[in-house]
């Protein structure tokens, strides 16, 4: 607002100094232009007569003034713009508990207000530091109170347990998985009595983002055991020797806490065919594992080893021995249904526009695997955001946004499928390989 409009609205009002409305422009250009008289043309107002945006504006104003008590009145009501003034009222007063409450509430009720800063000064914690003689105390705020524990929650973040209901689609598979895996976990009696153990090898391949990883984890929350999801680095070491160590002690904690579920992701990284490798290291390392892996020389009862590959031509053929990895699962992209189902979990928890047809878009999404669902969605909820933040409110995401994803995101599972087709064509020993064979046959894509 220039000077000259300024000056007219403050001539006016010094002829109506009642008209309410009057009274409200000017603070709101006095405070929009940093003049500090904008909380001396509040004096007359009261919270009864104005408006909740308007409060919230007065409120602010009289903080900037150092005024707590008259801002506090005028930081009444539930709308979440006065509630994020609220708390910085109440933050300013060192009521740090009921700022923290009033911040959630405004962020609860409109996303776009959050402000990290202000978080970061609510949830800062209060040291005092005592020295030894007369010294002062030191009074330290900070919002860094990593401790061992923290410190471990972050290198090794704990994953909540999930069943299959968790994941969508594969509903052969989970069939298959629930027959020969968690059934003899569930009944071990009836199983010993036909001398079949609780346990084994079975080995998942397929394209990569198709819920290989998930499928594991919802094993091993179907079968109420512990789960040790073991990555390549937990395994492999520079210093000879050092890999096998890692890798028995590894498979000494599953035995020492069954029923337990090994999971191996990238199982080619440790069990690659010895003839490819020059490496006597990696050949030693291939032989510690299925040395593990043979029920005669350990007892494997109660632990089940699930691993996941790309690439399971790389594997050495000693691990498809019955007794290791006796049974291969091929996890294929999910198909219409499964999408379906993939796209309205992915949705869940979202603020979503009730237009949204997931049944439609699943039928626009052939060949994308459940990585590329959620990136799609994902995606979406970019657009969204972006949308909330134009508009300075929640916007859910629609149809709009789905569709508009789509043009962006294209399915990673064909360059696979034309790999494993070659593969499957000229090396299928004893058809391990006629799932794939079958899947392209029914696509089209053979």
């Amino acid at each position: 607002m220039d000077e000259g409009t300024l000056r007219s609205l403050l001539e006016a009002l010094v002829v109506t100094p009642d008209n309410t409305v009057l009274r409200l422009a000017v603070v709101r250009a006095l405070h929009g232009a940093g003049d500090a008289r904008a909380a001396d043309y509040t004096v007359p107002l009261t919270p009864v007569v104005v408006q909740a945006a308007d409060r919230a504006l007065i409120a602010t104003v009289l903080l900037r003034a150092g005024d707590l008590a008259r801002a506090l009145a005028f930081a009444e009501g539930a709308e979440p713009e006065i509630q994020l003034v609220r708390a910085r009222v109440l933050h300013a007063q060192g009521d740090r508990s009921g700022a923290l409450a009033a911040y959630e509430a405004a962020v609860g009720g409109n996303p776009t207000l959050e402000d990290r800063e202000l978080r970061g000064w609510l949830a800062a914690s209060v040291r005092v530091h005592a020295h030894d003689g007369d010294g002062p105390r030191l009074r330290v705020v900070s919002n860094d109170d990593t401790d061992r524990t923290e410190l471990d929650r972050l290198l090794h973040p704990s994953q909540p347990a999930i069943a299959f209901a968790d994941v969508g689609g594969l509903d052969e598979i989970k069939a298959q998985i629930e027959k020969r895996i968690i059934l003899p976990f569930q009944k071990p009696a009836l199983f010993a009595r036909f001398k079949k153990k609780a346990g084994g090898g079975i080995l998942m391949y397929g394209p990569p983002g198709c819920g290989k990883t998930l499928l594991a984890r919802a094993t091993a929350g179907q079968c109420k055991a512990t789960f040790f999801n073991i990555a390549i680095e937990d395994v492999l070491d520079m210093w000879i020797g050092e890999s096998e160590r890692k890798l028995h002690a590894l498979f000494e904690n599953a035995r020492a806490a069954t029923p337990a579920v090994m999971f191996f992701d990238e199982l080619e990284a440790l069990a690659g065919k010895r003839q490819h490798t020059r490496e006597a290291m990696s050949s030693k390392l291939v032989s510690q594992f299925l040395s593990e892996m043979d029920g005669f020389v350990k007892n494997n009862a109660g632990v089940l080893i699930l691993a996941a590959s790309n690439v399971p031509w790389a594997i050495d053929p000693a691990f498809r021995r019955p007794g290791r990895f006796d049974r291969v699962l091929f996890v294929p992209p999910p198909d219409r249904a499964a999408r379906d189902a993939i796209l309205a979990l992915s949705l869940a928890g979202r603020p979503v526009a009730p237009d949204i047809d997931t049944a439609a878009i699943a039928a626009r999404t052939s060949g994308f695997s459940g990585a590329d669902l959620e990136n799609l969605v994902d995606t979406a909820a970019d657009g969204a955001i972006a949308a909330s933040l134009s508009a300075g409110t929640e916007v859910p995401i629609d149809h709009g946004h789905l569709i508009a994803a789509l043009a962006e995101i294209k399915p990673t599972t064909l360059e696979w499928l034309a790999t494993a087709r070659n593969y499957a064509r000229t090396g299928n020993e004893g058809g391990q390989y006629d799932d794939v064979l079958e899947f392209l046959r029914r696509h089209g894509k053979s």
